[in-house]
């Protein structure tokens, strides 16, 4: 356990409720898409749309569509994201944080548009859901932009000698 980083013990948890929760929902609106848009993580965005933007019938159905294609992008790159981090060199590294910095990125632009429609027409507790959403998403990116990946002890004297001047056959 000594070699797992604050950002990918965080970024594995996160993971762990993205993962079934977005995907749970990506799946319901993939079959059913107006029925799943008027539940309550997508209340917000039906409600907005229908509302304010005057969309109905296919029109709904393709914005469904589309917020369940944006959702299971974001539990793919979590799932990328855990398997890289099961690869004990990449975890070590930081290399699986580009794959939780885009799922990071999706899910919370995702979570703060769903949040600002929830504002618009007065859903509260779609406010708070994608409120929190958003707030875990960005603890997490603000720990892994603060967490540099570890160097190991032959990489820093790598880095070390390599700044020193050369002594050169002609330079002593």
């Amino acid at each position: 356990m000594s070699n797992w980083r604050i950002g990918s013990f965080n970024g594995a948890l996160l993971a762990a409720y993205f993962v079934p929760a977005w995907g749970m929902i990506a799946y319901n609106i993939m079959f059913a898409p107006v029925h799943a848009l008027y539940e309550q993580p997508n209340i917000s965005a039906a409600l907005f749309i229908s509302d304010h933007l005057n969309m109905a019938g296919m029109d709904l159905v393709r914005v469904a569509w589309l917020l369940a294609l944006g959702r299971f992008a974001v539990v793919a790159f979590f799932v990328i994201f855990l398997l890289l981090l099961c690869v004990p060199s990449t975890r070590k590294s930081g290399g699986s944080d580009e794959a939780l910095g885009i799922a990071l990125g999706i899910g919370s632009l995702i979570s703060f548009a769903c949040m600002v429609m929830a504002s618009k027409v007065g859903e509260t507790g779609a406010l708070r859901l994608h409120a929190t959403e958003l707030l875990l998403m960005l603890g997490t990116a603000i720990v892994l932009v603060f967490e540099r990946p570890r160097q190991n002890k032959e990489a820093a004297a790598t880095t070390d000698l390599s700044l020193r001047v050369p002594h050169l056959a002609s330079n002593r």
